[in-house]
């Protein structure tokens, strides 16, 4: 694919602070990109970087062509930006704030199609400050939109929304894709990017440190899959950690899980079958991106 976005070595700090050490890659035209990380990774700074809003410290980033930073103004009239933390006036009202949004381009979309689009021509003369959390979330996308960009960057795009919410605006993010616009989504989480994306990067400490489909990650990493047991009260775990490529079993609660990897279910039947018990349920974990994530990035909770 022709590629929209180039990076290479791009780096970035913060007084002593490193916030991008080395990252390179490419997207490609018509992608859904995703890039995930653990808090403090880099990844909204590399955006802000990619976007002309951060002044880059080494490398080279190439944006549709252009450079973020010498070739800001021509780039804006083609991007569209939906940054993790915004705001705007509260006494701005919702058709207020497109309205204005559009008079910023040259080129602009109706701002009436982006209101019944993403669900807000309900609130169209609402304040700011009486949308809730999730109405906030969909006018700064549809502000993103305002200009029929060629690049969408949405960082945390589904955050704060619920269920319902969340799976409405994957649909809407595939439907950016589908008419001609390429996508860079920062997210948190896993499931969205293994759901939305075409090629995600895995960041952390300023690295990438994994970079594919994400089918292709979960299928090289190999990343542990789990089987968790019913009903089979008595049971010694440490029995089930001698099975080949067992490398954990634990209680959770009233269920016993096995974690490894290889053909797992199997060889736990055949050790639970030797020892006399029969599970009164069993549920197969298959691994994920998730499970990949934590592999490259660590357990430990990061502020």
């Amino acid at each position: 694919m022709e590629p929209v976005i180039e990076v290479m070595d791009l780096r970035k700090r913060y007084g002593k602070v490193v916030a991008i050490d080395v990252i390179s890659f490419s997207v490609g035209r018509g992608e859904i990109f995703g890039i995930v990380g653990p808090n403090g990774a880099g990844k909204s700074t590399t955006v802000e970087c990619l976007a002309g809003l951060r002044k880059k410290d080494g490398g080279t980033v190439s944006v549709l062509g252009l450079d973020p930073h010498r070739d800001g103004r021509k780039l804006r009239e083609r991007i569209g930006v939906q940054l993790q933390e915004a705001a705007l006036p509260d006494e701005v009202k919702v058709w207020e704030a497109l309205d204005l949004y559009a008079s910023f381009y040259r080129r602009s979309a109706g701002w009436e199609g982006l209101l019944k689009q993403w669900g807000l021509a309900p609130k169209r003369d609402t304040r700011f400050e009486n949308l809730s959390g999730g109405q906030k979330q969909r006018l700064f996308i549809a502000l993103a939109l305002i200009n029929q960009p060629e690049l969408v960057f949405l960082d945390e795009v589904t955050t704060g929304l619920d269920p319902q919410a969340r799976r409405l605006t994957w649909d809407l993010v595939r439907e950016i894709r589908a008419r001609g616009a390429t996508v860079l989504l920062v997210t948190h989480s896993m499931e969205e990017a293994e759901k939305l994306c075409d090629r995600v990067a895995i960041i952390d400490h300023g690295r990438v440190v994994a970079l594919d489909s994400p089918e292709t990650l979960v299928r090289e990493h190999d990343p542990e899959a789990s089987v968790r047991l019913e009903g089979v009260d008595g049971l010694d775990p440490a029995v089930l950690r001698r099975i080949d490529e067992v490398s954990r079993s634990e209680w959770d609660e009233d269920e016993l899980v096995v974690y490894g990897r290889g053909p797992l279910l199997a060889r736990v039947i055949v050790a639970l079958d030797h020892h006399g018990f029969t599970p009164r349920g069993v549920c197969v974990g298959r691994p994920s991106l998730e499970d990949v994530f934590v592999e490259k990035t660590g357990r430990e909770v990061r502020d």
